[in-house]
């Protein structure tokens, strides 16, 4: 059986994904705590591989892989910072040719189809990170899920979930849970994904 593209994302009640330009994550609108972050570690460890566009590589990069020794920081951010650093990962760039932390690149007009064949080839689940990313692999048919953890909160501005894309999304919802501070996780399958990795 073929991996399944998750996207995995923090969004708001009104599926923004930031507030302000290259917030990446960071925005005090998010309400993470420990045993939400605790779950992000299980899902994480859980992935068979991570597949990330190049802004949100570059964000999880300058933190995370110093994090995992950090004994300042609590041992759920160091725990995160090993699963990352440890995880096989593949950046999707057209500027960047290497990468660290056990991190493969790839690029070029042919990405989607480079991602489509390691879609075919790998098993078990892939985070996707990234909206550029995401939008490209929801176009081309190949994204099976979406993962997202709702902050209660309407931010009325901001990134959207996806890029420009304006064709319905049918989706079944096949998992939910609640954490502390209001938030909230509801996991899809994304209706009619093909089961090949061929790229039409």
């Amino acid at each position: 059986m073929a991996g399944r593209f998750v996207y995995w994302m923090n969004v708001s009640v009104d599926l923004r994904i930031e507030r302000a330009l290259n917030e990446q994550g960071g925005g005090d609108w998010m309400r993470i705590g420990e045993p939400l972050h605790r779950e992000f570690n299980a899902r994480a460890r859980a992935m068979s591989l991570m597949v990330e566009g190049r802004t949100i590589y570059e964000t999880m990069e300058a933190f995370w892989p110093a994090a995992r020794d950090d004994e300042s920081l609590p041992d759920f951010m160091r725990e995160y910072g090993e699963i990352w650093t440890s995880m096989p990962k593949v950046l999707v760039s057209r500027t960047r040719d290497s990468a660290g932390h056990n991190t493969r690149v790839i690029g070029g007009d042919d990405a989607v189809e480079q991602l489509a064949r390691l879609r075919a080839q790998s098993d078990g689940d892939i985070g996707v990170g990234g909206a550029t990313l995401a939008t490209s692999l929801l176009r081309a048919g190949l994204l099976d899920e979406l993962l997202l953890f709702t902050h209660p909160v309407v931010l009325g501005t901001g990134r959207p979930l996806f890029d420009a894309h304006d064709e319905p999304v049918e989706l079944d919802l096949i998992e939910q849970a609640s954490f502390d501070q209001g938030v909230t996780m509801h996991r899809y399958a994304v209706r009619g994904v093909r089961d090949t990795g061929a790229v039409a």
